[in-house]
């Protein structure tokens, strides 16, 4: 994983943040992101797009919220615990939203299913590395 590589290769010590966990939530987080972005797209493209206008604007707002927490865990140079600590809140908050509007469509469209399981695994990444600052 890339992540690890680019942590491992940062030229001052991180300090007391688990690597592991930071590398598993900045993937889960550009998963997340992508995922999100061809679910909304998905959804476009559905019959009945008009029914699916929450499931896509939830799936936007997740999207760019996981590709700042994404960016913003990638930046050590300068680390505020705090900052971090509230760009994790907000991501797992819009992902556990976002998985809850996708698990309602998830029976009809394949893509939500996949895009809510995206979203409860970054949450959960989200959350276990905040717990751990």
């Amino acid at each position: 994983m890339a992540h690890v590589k680019m942590l491992e290769a940062y030229p001052s010590d991180l300090g007391d943040i688990d690597k592991d966990k930071l590398a598993e939530c900045i993937a889960a987080c550009f998963e997340c992101a992508q995922v999100c972005t061809a679910c909304a797209d998905a959804c476009l493209g559905e019959d009945m797009v008009a029914e699916l206008t929450t499931c896509i604007r939830t799936d936007l707002d997740c999207a760019d919220i996981c590709v700042a927490t994404g960016n913003a865990l990638s930046r050590h140079t300068g680390y505020d615990a705090e900052v971090t600590r509230a760009f994790l809140e907000a991501c797992a908050i819009v992902c556990k939203a976002c998985g809850d509007e996708c698990e309602q469509h998830a029976e009809m469209h394949d893509h939500c299913r996949i895009c809510a399981e995206a979203c409860r695994r970054c949450e959960e990444a989200c959350r276990s590395l905040s717990a751990t600052l």
